[in-house]
């Protein structure tokens, strides 16, 4: 039996994104909250809640980008002519943030410089992320084996919306993760921003779902043809099931169960996304197996990640086990 690596590589670097976007998500969330808490001593328990595991979350990026480099080079070739301005973008805004994790903490008198730029690089970030994957899911025109677009083919409505979208989004992990990890009146108002998130999130996600089939016929093919089609049904059923239970956790006090929840959303998203995209790499242009680097690169990578990820995944796990529970207001990270 024949193994297919292309799509194992695939795999591998689709879980990779997800475990980015999930993780990284709920750090960025809180900087797009941040305007909504102006009291200094909220936003010091905001950022020690992640201050602990927001550089950890990013390793998952460099895999992801790293991989689509060595695994898929055209790919990777292909993609980031077409989407230079938006990646650029997302880059300068993780930078900022991360400065700000750390001078935040050494000044008073410019505290507000770094306020500003942990929630702009927030924002920035995250905008751009969903620009990128707006753009990347309306297709990328290829002609032999190279972008053929231009260069603001990435700035469209779907784009843009995408965007809006993702801030919405990645503010109902942020909001989900402060209610699981703070107390009092923090706590209490972000369970209010959460409970406006998850439904700005469930209308997008709606909005989402009918549009993009419209934007490739692949796509439409994929969501109601048979036996496809089956998913048209089953994930919209999980999505509001995914609601439903966020909606109780924040009724009920429990405090987990909401961020739960909304990774749950965020997980069928991708779901979705992947259903779509299968078998493109670049979609609508190239394959999986088209974009693929030689059998013996692909075999030689496959060993160090074998290793090395449960590895990631280990320490991962150790760190949120150690940084548990609520955070205490009176103590912190820094």
């Amino acid at each position: 039996m024949t193994i297919d690596l292309p799509f194992i590589w695939a795999a591998i670097i689709a879980f990779a994104v997800l475990a980015y976007v999930i993780l990284d998500g709920f750090d960025l969330g809180v900087g797009i909250l941040f305007p909504f808490f102006p009291e200094k001593h909220d936003r010091d328990v905001m950022m020690n809640s992640v201050a602990p595991v927001w550089d950890g979350n990013e390793t998952w990026l460099v895999l992801g980008g790293g991989g689509l480099m060595a695994v898929f080079p055209l790919a990777y070739a292909t993609i980031l002519p077409a989407l230079y301005m938006p990646l650029i973008a997302m880059l300068l805004g993780l930078i900022f943030r991360g400065v700000a994790f750390e001078y935040r903490w050494r000044t008073r008198r410019g505290e507000f410089l770094w306020d500003g730029a942990f929630t702009g690089g927030s924002m920035v970030a995250t905008f751009a992320q969903g620009v990128a994957l707006g753009a990347l899911v309306q297709g990328i025109p290829v002609e032999n084996r190279t972008y053929a677009g231009g260069w603001w083919d990435w700035l469209t409505p779907f784009s843009i919306a995408t965007g809006v979208a993702l801030l919405i989004g990645y503010a109902l992990l942020g909001s989900t993760w402060l209610v699981m990890k703070t107390s009092g009146d923090l706590a209490a108002r972000a369970r209010v921003h959460a409970l406006r998130a998850a439904i700005g999130t469930l209308v997008a996600m709606g909005v989402f779902s009918l549009w993009t089939p419209f934007l490739e016929p692949a796509y439409l093919n994929r969501w109601f043809g048979w036996p496809t089609a089956i998913f048209s049904i089953v994930v919209p059923l999980l999505v509001l099931g995914c609601f439903l239970l966020l909606l109780r956790g924040l009724r009920s006090e429990h405090d987990s169960q909401p961020f739960l929840a909304a990774l749950g959303l965020f997980v069928l998203g991708f779901a979705g996304i992947g259903i779509s995209f299968y078998p493109y790499m670049v979609p609508t242009s190239l394959t999986i197996w088209e974009a693929a680097a030689p059998e013996e690169s692909l075999v030689f990578l496959l060993v160090g990640t074998i290793v090395l990820v449960p590895i990631i995944l280990t320490y991962t796990a150790y760190a949120y086990w150690v940084f548990r529970g609520k955070v205490d207001p009176e103590e912190g990270y820094h």
